[in-house]
């Protein structure tokens, strides 16, 4: 009798933690904590070196003019479908003050470099190998697209490749709004 008490006694303790950690589950999922940074906010600073060339680029460097910042890695599949959305992006607007930041996280050099190369990229490419940067950003995953303001806010976050005509017009109209005087 004693034994069965105890066996019903942790099954219920057992079926009490797995509701207590899916019901935490559920909070950080629909919880505004943590999480791409929200429109608004200021784009946490970073020094990475180039991969692009050589030296380091420091984003609060490109103060004054505004910034898609993406990050990317060789190995995403999304990321290889937005890279030629990206380029584009860049050529098109860059002379009106628009910077496209490509940042390579969480991935090996030689294998970005590649990654580049294939795809014809011309803007700023930087490395981060180990991914130090994702953390302060709330990346979540491969691709994610910031478009920054010129006094360095985060005007809009784009989850997932911008390859759609629904996603690049949201990246050009928060492009249209970070470039605003």
């Amino acid at each position: 009798m004693l034994a069965r008490r105890v066996r019903l006694v942790s099954q219920g303790a057992a079926i009490g933690l797995v509701v207590l950690l899916f019901a935490l589950l559920a909070w950080s999922l629909v919880s505004d904590e943590g999480g791409a940074l929200a429109a608004g906010s200021a784009a946490p600073d970073f020094t990475l070196e180039r991969l692009d060339e050589s030296g380091e680029l420091t984003l609060s460097s490109l103060r004054g003019q505004a910034v898609v910042l993406n990050f990317w890695a060789s190995w995403c599949i999304p990321c290889r479908d937005e890279a030629p959305v990206l380029e584009e992006l860049w050529r098109e607007r860059r002379e009106d003050g628009l910077v496209v930041v490509g940042l390579d996280a969480k991935d090996f050099r030689r294998d970005a470099l590649g990654f580049a190369e294939r795809f014809g990229l011309t803007f700023p490419l930087v490395f981060d190998g180990p991914g130090d940067t994702v953390s302060p950003y709330g990346v979540t995953g491969f691709p994610e697209t910031f478009v920054i303001d010129r006094e360095g806010k985060v005007v809009d976050v784009l989850v997932g490749a911008v390859d759609g005509d629904e996603e690049r017009a949201r990246l050009r109209r928060a492009v249209d709004e970070a470039l605003e005087p």
